[in-house]
């Protein structure tokens, strides 16, 4: 075995420039604002997905559009259905917050919005950080 099989690659110093500056490749991907429109049986909450990026694939490199909990569960049956990975999972249904003669607003209540949104938010980063990209555009365009 020759010393030049096992030599180590020389490591060009980085300079403190380099090492904060932005990444060569990113996106970032917020869900924010949380609003519920409409009032009784035809109430609903919608999220704003908020998108940054310098990735070739997408022609704009900041966007944000709305989506409701179903289709945040419309995109993770199609990466289902289309890949042989293990698609994160999403937050919860809350069927009991459902119910009736419930002391709070159940699923419109603020506190498990807040949540909501977070476990939305750590779903569709997550299913980025898997190659997703793909779908983050069809989801971007819907």
């Amino acid at each position: 075995m020759s010393d030049s099989a096992t030599k180590r690659i020389p490591i060009k110093p980085q300079t403190p420039d380099e090492a904060y500056a932005a990444p060569s490749n990113f996106l970032e991907i917020d869900v924010v604002n949380p609003i519920t429109h409409g009032v009784g049986s035809k109430r609903y909450s919608d999220y704003e997905v908020r998108m940054r990026t310098n990735l070739p694939i997408f022609k704009l490199k900041e966007t944000s559009f709305r989506r409701r909990y179903s289709d945040f569960e419309w995109l993770r049956a199609e990466l289902e259905r289309d890949s042989k990975i293990v698609v994160p999972p999403l937050p919860g249904k809350a069927l009991k917050r459902l119910l009736p003669f419930r002391g709070d607003d159940g699923i419109f209540d603020e506190e498990f919005i807040e949540e909501r949104r977070q476990g939305l938010e750590a779903f569709i980063n997550k299913v980025c950080s898997l190659g997703f990209l793909f779908s983050i555009f069809t989801f971007n365009v819907l």
